[in-house]
């Protein structure tokens, strides 16, 4: 594969570019640039609708090459990771991705609160049913992806993200939690996988 010259971080639900995970690949992608490494970075506040948040993700990187881009998605953002690489035939990291957020968010309709800010958004009704529209059937080529899975997240099944990456590249962490409060303990595998060492 060539190596990544754009790279797309997809936060998750109720998250933000602000987020510990976010702002480390900024960090990481900065330093590769003051090294001289060209790459094109991006990391949008995503809208509450499935519809509209995969509509600004390809708007967005409509121009990009797909064999030298990629995607790194966490939860929600790592779905929205899945849709994108099988709809591009791009690289992906998924970190502990949502496998059925369709079937997960259906408690979370209502009033809601970003974590990084003071500010709320109304997740409907209708977003559940996009969700599902928007769920890919299976996973092409699951070499093109590499997934960070901690057994110890509390929202999500492990057992459900592992069975959805068989075949992947898969960190497979015995403890940790779905924050992956230690993700700088993986970001140098992240980046070698995106071929960015």
């Amino acid at each position: 594969m060539a190596r990544t010259t754009h790279l797309l971080y997809l936060h998750g639900f109720r998250s933000s570019p602000l987020s510990a995970k976010a702002r480390q690949v900024a960090e990481r992608v900065e330093s590769l640039r003051r090294q001289g490494m060209p790459l094109q970075w991006w990391c949008p506040q995503l809208p509450p609708s499935p519809r509209e948040a995969l509509a600004l993700i390809e708007a967005g990187t409509s121009s990009w090459p797909a064999d030298a881009m990629a995607v790194i998605g966490s939860s929600l953002g790592g779905f929205y990771a899945t849709v994108l690489a099988e709809r591009r035939a791009c690289r992906a990291v998924v970190l502990n991705p949502a496998v059925n957020p369709a079937r997960d968010l259906a408690a979370y309709i209502g009033e809601q609160r970003f974590w990084h800010t003071e500010d709320r958004f109304y997740f409907r009704a209708e977003y559940v049913e996009e969700l599902r529209a928007l769920a890919p059937q299976a996973i092409a080529e699951p070499s093109r992806y590499m997934a960070v899975i901690a057994k110890g997240d509390e929202l999500l099944d492990w057992r459900e993200m592992h069975a959805r990456y068989q075949g992947a590249h898969i960190r497979l962490l015995e403890g940790g939690d779905h924050a992956l409060s230690d993700f700088h303990a993986h970001l140098d595998a992240v980046f070698a996988f995106l071929g960015l060492v």
